[in-house]
């Protein structure tokens, strides 16, 4: 996050970057448009990752009077509209984005997560699978986790175990990859590949609802009650209306 006044610095800097010709105006030329139409994409950005969506609504719009094909500021928009709860224009722009760089992956990436929020399943995965294309995207550990929980949820666990060990090749210290590897090795029976995966998991993240039920079910594997009994209380405690531990209880 950017504190409000490190966005004004920087937005002030960028578009003072434009006027260097003494009273030429910046706006006359290109360069000077594209250089004030990223710095409205920042400073919208900058207001999103602070929280502020409706703060970033004026320098994200003043950005496409500026470039009405800008991608990024089209991306950006598709955020700040998921954020809000809008998928329809989230969905829009997205679309629009993708309009100007078809290929981009955090723009794909960005996409499928929405949709798969959303239950598209099918249209995720097609997405995440054209972000996978771009080997030099810098988070491309993330978009094979991301394949993986969408083939999890399409009932493909086959296809998802095989997208999680592509990102734990990647990456070998994602916690939701880890977990999801030691969910499918107990479930396959494979208790000491789901004890392994499950110990890195738990050195890298702290625990939730589905790890805290995987933890009962592995203690009880390899007679440990007492980390039964542990990880039940916890579960009990912090997540007293979750699925996991209705499944909990029932399993007792």
């Amino acid at each position: 996050m950017f504190p409000r006044i490190a966005l004004l610095v920087l937005f002030a800097g960028l578009l003072a970057g434009c006027m260097t010709g003494g009273s030429h105006n910046p706006m006359s030329t290109s360069q000077g448009r594209d250089e004030a139409r990223d710095a409205y994409i920042q400073l919208g950005i900058g207001y999103l990752q602070q929280g502020a969506s409706e703060r970033a609504k004026a320098p994200l719009s003043k950005a496409l009077e500026l470039d009405p094909n800008s991608a990024d500021a089209h991306a950006a928009l598709a955020l700040l509209f998921q954020t809000q709860m809008e998928p329809q224009l989230a969905d829009q722009h997205y679309r629009k984005a993708l309009t100007g760089r078809s290929g981009d992956a955090r723009i794909l990436n960005n996409y499928g997560t929405f949709l798969f929020e959303r239950g598209h399943y099918a249209q995720a995965y097609e997405r995440f699978r054209q972000a996978s294309q771009d080997t030099l995207y810098g988070e491309r550990s993330r978009v094979f986790e991301n394949l993986g929980m969408t083939a999890r949820a399409m009932g493909k666990p086959a296809q998802a175990e095989e997208h999680f060990q592509r990102a734990l090749r990647l990456n070998a210290r994602q916690p939701r990859a880890l977990l999801e590897m030691a969910v499918i090795s107990y479930e396959k029976r494979e208790y000491i590949p789901a004890r392994n995966y499950y110990e890195r998991f738990t050195t890298l993240s702290e625990q939730n609802a589905r790890s805290l039920l995987l933890g009962i079910r592995l203690a009880k594997v390899f007679a440990d009650p007492d980390k039964a009994a542990s990880y039940g209380l916890q579960l009990k405690r912090l997540y007293p209306a979750s699925q996991e531990y209705r499944l909990f209880l029932t399993e007792q």
